[in-house]
This record gives structure tokens, C-alpha cells and sequence, in this order.
């Protein structure tokens, strides 16, 4: 039956409104809403990290629990004392902006597998513990009104909750804590099924992609456990294979999450498929070959990105440093703070921010210029 075009009209979606943190690209997305997304990633040069979790109630590293070995159970309880009673996302965006930043990245999910955001797929979120609040949805709006980029760090590749994640006997020692005796909620040889693993990601990723708004980025980590895979080849070096780690139906889920939001971005630290929108690798520039752009995240505690209270806190010149440096690199700094157990930034890091913020408005960014790319 043919309709009328007014009726084929009315049927077909609407043009989605240029998301805030593209102000000045409005008519690259309109052409083509990732390209105009890569190129304002180019030009932000400069986001914060924040790594928050159950781990900052302890503040001894976010690997607390795999390093202390620390029983599935047990570890659980953290959510009963998580209150996040200091996380302000009106103040974390306001410190971005006066730091003269672009963008913010937050822990959605670590390693441990506890979720800042409510989720349908889990008990175990913000939501379900005494700080009853949804912290991404309340970055998301900060975000959104000071005009930043959100982008949402995932654990993809390490869960050490989650029954059917990796475990350590078929994807190597760092996929799970070493337990003895053995963990007994994971599921193992025959009962252990890796595809429920992947559906609860896909599950969670749709969630977060259709609940908060625009999101800029989705920052996946975990990367050593899909490489475990000898079949996989690390990128920036050509992929042996169309799909690298196939099992982990990577390019099933970068293919969803474009559907759902066609300007995000996604990254997998040095790359994994060869078909990310940049490499993050950690505290110093990479060799690549082509033109794809480059975030280096780095920390403002030096040996940990959640808080802990037995680290060197990095000063201003330090943190300047970092900045000059990816600057010089052509690379983005993403520069992490670790909130404390009530959710507040550490005084000192607010600080060095806003020192940073200030000698940028003074002088500017470090405009060296790329080294040449090796041949």
C-alpha cells in the first residue's frame, strides 16, 4: 500500500538535537554525527577520569579485591556502607570546566562489577545500597549542562562478581582473584556459559546508552582478557583476523552500540579490533601508524586511580608536566582523580585542577607539534 508522504513523514524519526558538548559541530553532525564526534575529540585535548567504587570505602587501591583475594561475599557487604553522601556532580563538572577540560569519564562498572548507575541486570548498584541515587544520571545532567562530553568507562573483559565472566583457567591468571579454595558462586568447566556473560553486558550497555542522554564515549576495559586468546593480535599491528578474540562478540557489540547512538565513540586502550575511534593507552604515548587519535590516561595518585590513603599525590607542576606531554604526543590527557569514600574529589586534587585550569587560560595548551610517524 503506498502512504502518503505526509504520513511517511510523520512515521520517520526525527533528526536527534545535537547533543550539548557538540556546540560548534552542529553542522558536521548533522552530515555525519561520529566524524563530527572524532573531530571534537581532537580538538578537547583535555578530560577527567574518575574511578569511584565500593574500593574507595576502603581507599587501598581498586584492586582491593582481587589483591587481598577478598571472597565474593564479603566484598559484597562494601554496598551496605556505600552512602556517596559528598558526590556532587554539579561541582565535579564545574571543577572540569574550571580545570579547562572537555569531557568526564566515570567508572560505570569496574572489575569488581558494583554499578554507579541503576540496573535492571543486577542487585549490585548504587541504587540498591544506603546512597539510594543514580550517580550517573546525576553526572549525566551535570555534564549535560556545562556543555562537557560524558564518556563511561566499562569493565568489558574482567568482572570478578558476575557467575559466567572469564575465568582464570581458560583466559589467564589476571581474569579472576586467585581464590583458595575456589570461589564457590563462579561457574566453572561444563556450567560455565560465557555468552550470559556477554548478554549481561549488551543488557547494560543498552541500558546506559538509552537511560542518560548523549553519551561521547564508551571506554572499555579489560583488554588482557580477550587478548588471553592466542588467536588475538593486539592493535595498533594488523589484526591475523577479521574479528579479533571472536568469542567475545566484540564487533557484535561496537556494531550496538553505534545503532543506539551513532556519534559515540569507543575505545579499547591499544585497540583490540582495529575499528576504534581512538587509543587510550596509560601514562605515555603509543607508536601508531595512521591518523587515529590518541587520550593517555594518567593519575593524580601515583600507583593508584581509586583512592588511597598511602599514595603521593602528584603537585601542579607534575600534573602540568602530563599535560605538556600528551600535548606534545597530539594525544588528549586524561587526567584521573580518585574520589574519597564519601564521594567528595580530594582537596589537593581540586587544587592542582584549578591550577592547571588557570595557567591554561594564561598561556594556553603546549602546542608542540606530533613526532613523525615511524615508517
Amino acid at each position: 500500500m503506498n502512504l502518503p508522504a505526509r504520513l511517511l513523514a510523520a512515521d520517520a524519526p526525527a533528526q536527534p538535537p545535537v547533543p550539548s558538548y557538540l556546540k560548534g559541530y552542529e553542522k558536521a553532525y548533522l552530515a555525519d554525527p561520529r566524524a563530527a564526534a572524532r573531530q571534537w575529540f581532537r580538538d578537547a585535548k583535555f578530560g577527567l577520569f574518575i574511578h569511584y567504587g565500593l574500593y574507595s570505602l576502603e581507599g587501598r587501591h581498586e584492586w582491593l579485591q582481587y589483591r587481598e583475594k577478598i571472597p565474593v561475599a564479603d566484598y559484597a557487604r562494601l554496598k551496605e556502607r556505600f552512602t556517596a553522601a559528598k558526590f556532587d556532580a554539579d561541582a565535579i563538572a564545574d571543577l572540569a570546566v574550571a580545570a579547562g577540560m572537555s569531557y568526564v569519564n566515570i567508572t560505570t562498572r569496574h572489575h569488581d562489577s558494583f554499578c554507579l548507575f541503576g540496573s535492571a541486570q543486577t542487585d549490585f548498584h548504587a541504587r540498591n545500597s544506603p546512597a539510594r541515587r543514580d550517580l550517573i544520571r546525576e553526572l549525566a545532567d551535570a555534564c549535560r549542562k556545562k556543555g562537557l562530553g560524558l564518556c563511561l568507562y566499562y569493565s568489558h573483559g574482567r568482572d570478578w562478581r558476575h557467575p559466567h565472566a572469564p575465568n582464570n583457567d581458560r583466559w589467564g591468571g589476571s581474569a579472576r582473584p586467585e581464590y583458595d579454595p575456589p570461589e564457590p558462586s563462579y561457574a566453572t568447566g561444563k556450567n560455565h556459559d560465557l555468552n550470559r556473560y556477554l548478554d549481561f553486558m549488551t543488557a547494560q550497555m543498552t541500558e546506559l546508552l538509552t537511560g542518560y542522554g548523549p553519551i561521547a564515549a564508551i571506554w572499555l576495559d579489560g583488554i588482557a582478557t580477550p587478548l588471553s586468546d592466542k588467536t588475538a593480535t593486539p592493535c595498533p599491528k594488523p589484526p591475523r583476523q577479521p574479528d579479533n578474540a571472536p568469542e567475545f562478540r566484540c564487533r557484535e557489540l561496537y556494531e550496538h552500540i553505534h545503532r543506539l547512538q551513532p556519534q559515540v565513540l569507543i575505545s579499547y586502550k591499544q585497540g583490540l579490533l582495529g575499528s576504534e575511534d581512538f587509543f587510550a593507552p596509560e601514562h605515555k604515548a603509543v607508536a601508531v601508524t595512521g591518523d587515529k587519535p590518541m587520550e593517555i590516561c594518567s593519575t593524580l595518585q601515583e600507583g593508584s586511580w581509586g583512592y588511597h590513603h598511602d599514595k603521593r599525590n602528584l603537585t601542579t607542576e607534575e600534573a602540568w608536566a602530563k599535560l605538556v606531554a600528551a600535548r606534545a604526543a597530539n594525544a588528549n590527557l586524561l587526567l584521573n582523580t580518585g574520589p574519597l569514600p564519601d564521594g567528595s574529589i580530594p582537596p589537593q586534587h581540586a587544587r592542582v585542577l584549578r591550577e592547571i585550569g588557570e595557567r591554561i587560560r594564561k598561556q594556553g595548551f603546549s602546542t608542540a607539534s606530533r613526532p613523525p610517524l615511524p615508517k
